[in-house]
């Protein structure tokens, strides 16, 4: 019995050891970290290139006053959406009421003439069958007659010409829109018949214009790029302002200049974009996304997994032994608003972290995890 006993014991003393090591290992096993990682994946993609450019409303117009004399009113708040037609200043009436109440009598007196003349002239007519009178004077009496007819026409062109500047002592709006402050303030002289002066701009911001250029020798990838697609590339064209809007918009493009701007090298081009949700206004920098051709196995990543330190971009590689790697990239356009398409650094199934960014580190063993 004391011979088992002790075999026992020496038994022990070898198992001990083993087990010992194998919750080591454990051990060790339980301290490694899952982390989440991604496959670079490969898509076809359009290449694009940006450009500044500016907004411009398709329809805008200034109000100006085309007569003369004090501004009495403004009727309409500055910045308000105001709709053609509308009242949005008077001017003195006064001289041009006057003039019409003038043209008027010149008309009804003119208009008299003409009734004498014309009864004149037709028994000027009888007389003159029974040879009562003679040529001459049948046809000073037809003359007067012409010369009365005339003098009705030019007072009715008098006349209508004071009742259209009367109307413009009245001024209306021209087009629908956004209206600006009034340039003269109510109660100054305008002088308006002389120079038609500017008392406001209206812009209706509803259909913009996204105008950019473009150097000479892009234009060739432009002629290119969307060949046997009726310009499908060119519409939708992706927007993006110096500060970030709540809501996207994109840009067709509907014109090309017919020459190239020599001191410049450059092609104006002009997109139109329809302001659904009235954020944009006339004058706005805005950056043009062109297309200029395709890639058909473009490196993507998530974007939110990439780190940026002083040499520039880089993403967290997990390599074939499950170890953490930095790895400097080279990035290219935003893909789908959350990916980033990779031109260099690494390709496509590479697995990169996703996750806890701010927890690992180069060289670190983790236990990675393909979401």
């Amino acid at each position: 019995m004391k011979r088992y006993f002790y075999r026992l014991i020496a038994v022990g003393a070898i198992l001990m050891p083993l087990c010992s090591c194998h919750k080591e290992k454990d051990s060790d096993s339980d301290a490694t970290p899952e982390i989440n990682v991604a496959e670079a994946m490969t898509d076809s993609i359009v290449l694009h290139k940006d450009y500044p450019g500016y907004l411009e409303a398709r329809t805008k117009a200034d109000v100006v006053g085309e007569v003369s004399g004090r501004l009495l009113t403004k009727n309409f708040e500055s910045g308000s959406y105001v709709t053609k037609g509308q009242i949005l200043f008077t001017i003195d009436p006064t001289l041009y009421r006057d003039a019409v109440t003038e043209a008027e009598a010149t008309l009804a007196s003119a208009s008299s003439q003409r009734d004498y003349y014309t009864s004149q002239s037709s028994a000027m007519q009888k007389a003159y069958e029974q040879d009562a009178v003679s040529k001459m004077e049948l046809l000073e009496s037809q003359s007067s007659l012409r010369q009365a007819e005339a003098s009705i026409k030019n007072a009715t062109a008098a006349l209508e010409n004071a009742r259209t500047k009367l109307s413009k002592c009245t001024v209306r709006a021209p087009v629908s829109g956004y209206i600006t402050d009034n340039a003269v303030s109510v109660g100054n002289y305008i002088n308006g018949e002389n120079s038609p002066q500017t008392l406001a701009t209206i812009y209706d911001n509803s259909l913009l214009d996204a105008r950019f250029s473009i150097e000479d020798d892009q234009y060739r990838n432009l002629l290119g790029a969307d060949s046997g697609k009726s310009g499908a590339l060119y519409r939708n064209m992706p927007l993006t302002f110096q500060t970030a809007l709540p809501h996207s918009y994109t840009a067709d493009l509907y014109y090309v200049a017919p020459s190239v701007n020599t001191s410049t090298g450059s092609l104006e081009l002009v997109g139109n974009v329809r302001n659904i949700d009235n954020e944009l206004k006339d004058g706005m920098y805005v950056t043009v996304s062109l297309p200029y051709g395709t890639n058909p196995k473009a490196v993507i990543v998530k974007d939110a997994a990439l780190s940026t330190d002083q040499l520039g971009k880089y993403l967290y590689v997990v390599n074939d032994s499950d170890k953490v790697v930095y790895t400097p990239v080279t990035v290219g356009p935003l893909y789908r608003d959350s990916l980033r398409v990779i031109e260099k650094g690494i390709k496509a199934g590479d697995r990169y972290v996703t996750e806890a960014l701010l927890t690992v580190r180069n060289g670190m063993k983790v236990k990675p995890v393909l979401k």
